[in-house]
């Protein structure tokens, strides 16, 4: 019996160790367009700030204002890769959002993913991290005011 206790002792003790080292963190690179288009997505931007992704064309600066990141996680139980994404992508979104009006921009230029650090830029797709129970997205920008077309 002291045996079998053991085993089974050693074999839970295997697992717990090992469990992290197979967490899944997928790696996705979505569309921003599907993202902010989604029926999720409607009336959660109020077209106050205007977004531009990465090198894409902008109006003038006439003041910078600062930058900053955001980096938000979402619960992904039971949702799709895609679907959590979406999420966690508008929430960081709404985010910078928010932070560009504390700071009296009309823009965040320059926007790019910035997942633990690292810079992924692109004018048409975000990067988001998906595991079995947390997806995530950082998205880092500058603040601005632009020039009205």
């Amino acid at each position: 019996m002291k045996t079998i206790y053991g085993l089974t002792m050693v074999l839970g003790i295997s697992l717990a160790i090992a469990w992290p080292a197979h967490a899944r963190d997928d790696k996705l690179l979505l569309s921003i367009t599907a993202a902010l288009e989604s029926s999720e997505a409607q009336g959660k931007l109020d077209g106050s700030v205007k977004f531009f992704f990465g090198t894409q064309e902008h109006p003038t600066i006439l003041t910078k204002l600062g930058s900053d990141v955001s980096n938000l996680k979402t619960n992904a139980f039971n949702k799709s890769d895609e679907r959590a994404c979406n999420w966690v992508f508008l929430s960081t979104m709404i985010a910078l959002q928010k932070r560009a009006k504390q700071l009296g921009a009309n823009a965040v230029v320059n926007i790019i993913s910035y997942y633990k650090k690292v810079p992924m830029s692109s004018t048409t797709e975000f990067e988001c991290h998906a595991g079995a129970i947390i997806a995530g997205v950082a998205l880092k920008g500058d603040f601005v005011k632009i020039a009205d077309k």
